[in-house]
């Protein structure tokens, strides 16, 4: 699917009173997913996958599986923001340090004034294991009714609360977003399209953020992506 699919697609169904949950595995979730059966069915169950990443766009046509491009959660959340402006759908934003959300949700409304968002919210570090504050966390969302809720914990964080969530809403729709708050917010800065479309996003937040993401990105993550590569190359070769 293109974006533009993607967001027509979730249109549709909140029309219908259905919802969903869109997952936008990149390496480092493919990573993650090709270790853990528990993380492969939280993007297994999700209605909508979609590749966040280039080396996941490069790997599908080396396969001879081809996708349209890549789609991200930075993007869809303002491709989707701008849905529920036009057709009034309430939104809520989740993840992100403290008035991060806020931010996006001005940011967002500048941009599509007939957004209504439902609630914002920054859950504290570790929430997830203190039952007291995931139940906070929950009944926050659902006692907004949103149709559309950003999720922006990381993965796998993110998805297991939706799929808790998603019991509660069955007519809201769930985006695992990773970053895309605070790239809304403004509060971390994004690669220029040119590094975006060329596959160096990663290289230009690995300078902006070395401490925190040279591991993950070095040791981690492109080994992965080079073997998820080869493997791609060989099996379209012989497929």
């Amino acid at each position: 699917m293109t974006e533009s699919d993607v967001v027509d697609h979730v249109v549709a169904a909140l029309k219908r009173g259905e919802g969903g949950h869109i997952v936008t595995p990149n390496v480092d979730i493919s990573r993650i997913v090709s270790r853990d059966p528990e993380a492969r069915r939280l993007v297994e169950d999700a209605d909508l996958a979609v590749a966040d990443g280039m080396p996941l766009v490069w790997a599908a046509k080396l396969l001879g599986t081809p996708v349209p491009g890549r789609i991200t959660g930075a993007d869809l959340i303002w491709s989707l923001s701008e849905a529920a402006a036009f057709y009034r759908y309430p939104v809520y934003l989740l993840g992100g340090p403290p008035g991060v959300a806020a931010q996006a949700a001005c940011n967002l409304i500048g941009r599509y004034p007939g957004l209504v968002v439902a609630g914002v919210d920054a859950p504290t570090l570790g929430f997830e294991d203190v039952p007291e504050s995931y139940a906070r966390v929950r009944d926050d969302v659902i006692a907004t009714g949103p149709r559309l809720v950003f999720v922006g914990l990381g993965f796998p964080k993110q998805d297991r609360l939706i799929a808790a969530l998603r019991e509660d809403l069955p007519g809201t729709w769930f985006v695992g977003c990773g970053s895309a708050i605070a790239f809304a917010a403004g509060t971390v800065q994004r690669a220029p399209v040119w590094a975006q479309r060329s596959g160096l996003e990663w290289l230009f937040r690995l300078i902006s953020e070395p401490g925190r993401l040279a591991r993950r990105y070095l040791m981690d993550d492109l080994p992965y992506a080079l073997r998820l590569l080869t493997v791609s190359l060989v099996r379209g070769l012989f497929s």
